[in-house]
């Protein structure tokens, strides 16, 4: 888990360093390229606040990044695993292939070797890797304006029918339902922890989540519902609005959020969303604090389901909820994620306390 490495200075320093120590260990995602790289890259090195460390590849890529096509981060796994090496060169040479485990076993490789080398190596299977990119490549043309055809195309999908269901799937919604001149509209916004989905309407931020949440296709299918199927991509100013605030979050200059915001859900959750906003950067509470900061002492499981059914991450901050006992606990966004917002947050309380003392 990311909690298990040492704190990101150290691994900061040792990207500056490229310490070969690191290799297969850590490797860090840079938020202004896209890319993951290993420590030891030999490309120009990133500005700290565009660098998110990960403890397995599959992490990074799950998080929106691609590999570096000049330390090749995916080369070492590859070199002692001829079916890795041989899959990886696949996929560079054509990423738009639909793979299948037919289309494995067809290159000569046992398909239980390949699942379990690419988990152990990756995170993650070959087929989902390869699945991942080209819905992300779909995803970015449908925001771009393209047609389905042509999002489909990009994604590389022979089949409509296929590649709508690949993208319900993991939207929760066909492209089609996604319509025009739409009341909430949905675009990405790349932060240093990954690509993140905004769906906004004119006057408020709806939903906030990363990519991979897997609540994620239930939350937009509410919204649309809510919004009488006027859902679609784009975007209004309250999502340049918070991206703008995301970065500066991420970049440590600020933890303040005024984008105004307009979560779905009931008047007790949306109480539970308004207390978790008061408390402060750098703090945390643990569920029954919580629901005794409201008055609700006898509440304390009806707090923490309101808590996982947030739609606005980072804004409305669950991540600052910790179990009884100070562990981290679930977290849709992934638990390496709730520590590093805790990590960033300790940091906002720092500053606080220096002008304080001045």
């Amino acid at each position: 888990m990311m909690f298990d490495l040492p704190d990101d200075e150290t691994l900061y320093a040792a990207l500056l360093g490229r310490d070969p120590a690191w290799d297969g260990r850590a490797w860090v995602g840079v938020s202004s390229t896209g890319v993951f790289c290993r420590l030891t890259c030999p490309a120009r090195k990133p500005k700290r606040e565009n660098c998110t460390f990960f403890d397995t590849m599959g992490g990074a890529i799950e998080a929106g990044y691609r590999a570096c096509k000049r330390c090749h981060p995916m080369a070492p796994a590859a070199e002692g695993e001829p079916a890795v090496k041989a899959l990886l060169a696949a996929l560079e040479a054509d990423p738009a292939r639909r793979w299948a485990e037919g289309d494995v076993a067809a290159m000569g490789f046992e398909l239980s070797t390949v699942r379990r080398a690419f988990k152990r190596h990756f995170g993650m299977t070959f087929l989902e890797m390869a699945r991942l990119a080209r819905l992300r490549a779909g995803g970015a043309e449908l925001v771009g304006g393209a047609s389905v055809i042509e999002a489909q195309m990009e994604a590389g999908y022979a089949s409509g029918s296929a590649f709508r269901a690949a993208f319900a799937g993991w939207t929760g919604l066909a492209p089609g339902a996604f319509v025009k001149d739409a009341v909430l509209r949905a675009d990405w916004i790349e932060t240093p922890m990954g690509a993140m989905v905004a769906v906004a309407s004119e006057g408020a931020l709806h939903l906030l989540e990363f990519t991979e949440r897997k609540a994620l296709p239930a939350e937009l299918a509410v919204l649309r519902r809510d919004a009488k199927g006027s859902l679609g991509f784009g975007r209004f100013g309250p999502t340049d609005r918070i991206e703008r605030e995301i970065s500066d979050f991420m970049s440590g200059v600020s933890a303040e959020f005024v984008t105004p915001l307009r979560p779905l859900g009931t008047p007790f959750s949306r109480e539970v969303w308004r207390a978790l906003r008061m408390i402060p950067a750098g703090e945390t509470r643990s569920y029954g604090q919580l629901a005794r900061d409201m008055g609700r002492v006898d509440a304390t499981r009806a707090v923490a389901r309101a808590n996982g059914a947030n739609p606005i991450a980072i804004v409305i901050p669950c991540h600052r909820v910790l179990g009884e006992d100070g562990s981290l606990t679930g977290y849709g966004g992934g638990l390496w994620r709730k520590q590093k917002l805790i990590e960033l947050e300790r940091g906002f309380a720092a500053q606080i306390n220096e002008m304080g003392e001045k």
